[in-house]
């Protein structure tokens, strides 16, 4: 079984944010794939399944992320080989995703909080572009929403993730995921 965390912050006020990415694009596959979340009490998040895959929502909020993806692997006896994590990453231009075996917390608090929780930077990861604030601060503009210029361009890159997120769960080589989809 693979697992498919999506990093966020519970509650509507963060709902729709940048640094919910995570959880919208567990949600957009969730929807498409008739999956529905439900809280799981014992993982500390909302979870989904389908045949081949766990997909988790931690609702921990972002910095203690870690705490619930170490509760669902231990549970399910699931292997970091077979963890895919999907965040929103400030280096990257909006909607631009790249796919990665491996790599460092590069800043984010959910990231450094699964890779101290699991104790390896050594997983599956997909980052979400959300780009660097211009006027505003890094929190401020992490917990803000998208911009309506950047709808098509987000809802595009949702649809990217969905389908690397079914490639994943269905077995296919990781190498070819991330050869499809760190094209552009």
């Amino acid at each position: 079984m693979k697992l498919i965390v999506g990093l966020g912050n519970p509650g509507k006020k963060y709902a729709r944010t940048r640094h919910n990415i995570g959880f919208l694009c567990l949600d957009a596959f969730a929807h498409e794939q008739n999956l529905s979340f439900s809280y799981e009490k014992k993982f500390l998040g909302d979870v989904a399944k389908s045949k081949d895959a766990y997909f988790l929502k931690p609702q921990t909020y972002m910095n203690n992320s870690g705490n619930a993806v170490r509760l669902i692997m231990d549970y399910y006896n699931i292997d970091t080989e077979d963890l895919l994590v999907i965040y929103d990453d400030l280096d990257l231009p909006t909607a631009k995703i790249r796919v990665r075996y491996k790599g460092s917390a590069g800043g984010h608090n959910g990231m450094r909080s699964i890779i101290d929780a699991i104790g390896t930077t050594e997983f599956k990861r997909i980052k979400f572009g959300i780009d660097k604030p211009v006027r505003m601060s890094t929190p401020d503009y992490v917990l803000s929403n998208f911009a309506k210029s950047e709808g098509d361009r987000v809802i595009a890159s949702i649809d990217r993730v969905k389908k690397a997120m079914m490639e994943f769960s269905e077995g296919v080589s990781f190498q070819n995921i991330m050869n499809a989809y760190n094209k552009d």
